[in-house]
């Protein structure tokens, strides 16, 4: 099932199947590589998503998992990207979830969210991690309570992620940046730092190529979550603003120091 829809990305000695089906996979970093895998096919619109177990180490500083979406192979200079980043610890404390969202080359331009993962153990047991991407709104969920909200707005231009992307999975060194700025790194005393994804699932406009050999998007089977999507229930709206107050540590809709003006996007509460 997984070598049906998705291919390895690098670091196939560390990428292992752990079923018969290929349901659920793992992927590891050692101290000689990391790993990943990705959807065989671009996807436009689309919901994506998969249960997760990060790696349940005693220190991952510098450790980066992530589940996103991204067509830089395709459009190098002008790639868009949906992005869940688990940033590892250091000393005991909690494993960050970061969000992004690129569009169009706009990496001058970062769209960063931060959250302690700590309302549950995300080493324990898997939790359900969701990109809901539509025309007008990019939604991530973590298990079906949405955390973050992106509306397309006309003064984001092309910073709104419009091209088709593939799905991706990786787990890498990032000790330049992840923890604390860069201030702790990977040890790799603790190898191996591995992290598991199951319940794979992409449901969104697939595509195809046509005569010419151009991308073509076929959004005919696509549920109507997708293409109708108009905004969240009022109670959505209440638990994603409980979850924030409680959870989110950095949002760069309240950096003036980064931002003088707030983004387009950004909608700031008193």
């Amino acid at each position: 099932m997984f070598d049906e829809a998705f291919s390895r990305l690098y670091g196939d000695q560390n990428l292992m199947l752990l079923d018969e089906p290929g349901t659920c996979v793992q992927i590891c970093l050692d101290e000689h590589n990391g790993s990943g895998f990705k959807s065989q096919k671009p996807y436009l619109y689309s919901l994506f998503s998969a249960s997760i177990k990060l790696p349940a180490n005693n220190y991952t500083a510098g450790v980066v998992v992530t589940f996103y979406t991204s067509n830089n192979e395709a459009f190098r200079d002008s790639h868009d990207e949906i992005d869940f980043e688990f940033l590892g610890h250091a000393d005991g404390t909690n494993w960050v979830l970061q969000t992004n969202v690129y569009g169009n080359g706009s990496v001058s331009r970062g769209r960063e969210e931060r959250y302690d993962l700590n309302w549950f153990d995300p080493t324990e047991d898997f939790h359900r991690y969701s990109i809901l991407w539509t025309e007008n709104w990019i939604l991530f969920y973590v298990d079906d309570v949405v955390i973050r909200e992106v509306k397309r707005v006309d003064g984001m231009g092309g910073d709104y992620p419009a091209k088709p992307m593939n799905l991706y999975a990786t787990i890498w060194d990032g000790s330049g940046w992840a923890t604390k700025g860069g201030k702790y790194k990977v040890n790799y005393t603790y190898v191996p730092f591995s992290a598991q994804y199951s319940d794979l699932v992409i449901n969104g406009c697939s595509i195809s190529m046509d005569p010419t050999h151009q991308q073509q998007p076929d959004c005919m089977n696509a549920p109507r979550f997708v293409t109708n999507f108009n905004g969240l229930m009022p109670e959505e709206i209440q638990k994603k603003r409980d979850f924030r107050t409680k959870y989110m540590t950095y949002s760069y809709c309240h950096n003036p120091s980064r931002y003088p003006t707030p983004l387009p996007e950004c909608t700031i509460y008193p």
